[in-house]
């Protein structure tokens, strides 16, 4: 099993997902949003998983709601502005495979090692 966890700095939430995964031995490899440059076939995955590419947009990061990105419908617009600011991402995203859970969902990180 190869679970990957992309986030941009270990807030709560994200620590709270390293901290499921160890309790439960677990090996996840950390993906530093700041150094991995993402792609737009990652971002599509990622905006599938959470339902369409406006709920990738991070609601309570105050720069990621004053920015247009956070207003408008348009995944392709949505998709290439994160791809170069990657920080506008609700975080943590985890990933094994081709199935990803978005945000803090602990049920869903159990059914992604089960």
């Amino acid at each position: 099993m190869s679970l990957q966890l992309y986030a941009l700095k270990k807030n709560f939430a994200v620590q709270k997902a390293e901290r499921f995964f160890k309790e439960r031995r677990v090996t996840v490899q950390f993906v530093d949003l700041k150094k991995h440059k993402m792609g737009l076939r990652e971002l599509q995955l990622f905006a599938r998983a959470a339902g369409g590419a406006y709920h990738l947009v991070d609601r309570d990061n105050v720069n990621a709601m004053s920015h247009p990105v956070a207003h408008t419908d348009n995944a392709d617009v949505i998709l290439e502005y994160l791809m170069e600011k990657p920080e506008f991402l609700r975080t943590p995203i985890v990933r094994n495979g081709q199935k990803v859970v978005i945000g803090e969902d602990q049920a869903a990180w159990q059914k992604l090692i089960d």
